[in-house]
């Protein structure tokens, strides 16, 4: 069996009993988001995957709609109390487990980001997509949101190149561990992380 095959085979073992044994809290955090926000209740947005190949990701709405009148504009604006615990707990991304069952996305592995960044990587930097993105990964379990992006795209690379089976079972552990102290949440000045940006590159 190829180490991808071991992967994928070590994705489904743990996610499928997770994802059943989450199903009652899933319909417990989707009936309170219907409650708090309203409709709808799952977020579901386009992000690279392996190779760069572009997939739906699902998770609870943490956030209420951008609106003018009423001054929601920002992140910071737009997060509710009730978000931030969802975000705090990590329970928003339990719909994100789908993601891994469909082979969308692993368990452990570099976070899918956003589409428009594609094209803001260096050719080294670009490489974190040589691997599916994972629900938490290397980054996530060295500081979450409050690692820069340089060192965040650094250790996202570092994983592509050093991953393996034992060293996902450390990054799973440490990322409960993480989660329990709630860790990283937001980076300095953000409620999540600042817009990723390449530095000038000289001319």
């Amino acid at each position: 069996m190829s180490e991808g095959s071991r992967k994928r085979f070590f994705d489904l073992a743990v996610t499928v009993p997770a994802l059943l044994v989450s199903l009652p809290i899933q319909a417990l955090v989707a009936a309170a988001v219907r409650v708090k926000l309203g409709s709808p209740v799952l977020f579901m947005q386009r992000r690279p995957g392996l190779n760069g190949e572009i997939f739906t990701m699902r998770k609870f709405r943490t956030m209420r709609p951008p609106d003018l009148s009423q001054g929601l504009i920002s992140d910071a604006d737009r997060l509710t109390s009730f978000g931030a615990f969802l975000r705090s707990t990590s329970l928003d991304e339990l719909p994100t487990l789908w993601n891994i069952v469909r082979g969308d996305m692993s368990l452990v592995g570099p976070r899918p980001l956003l589409v428009q960044y594609l094209g803001r990587y260096s050719p080294e930097q670009a490489r974190r997509h040589e691997v599916r993105p994972g629900l938490t990964g290397l980054a996530q379990v060295s500081g979450r949101n409050a690692v820069s992006w340089q060192r965040r795209l650094e250790l996202d690379v570092e994983y592509v190149d050093t991953q393996t089976l034992s060293g996902d079972l450390a990054i799973i552990g440490r990322t409960v561990a993480a989660v329990l102290r709630r860790d990283g949440i937001t980076a300095m000045g953000d409620v999540t992380m600042p817009e990723f940006q390449p530095p000038e590159r000289s001319r």
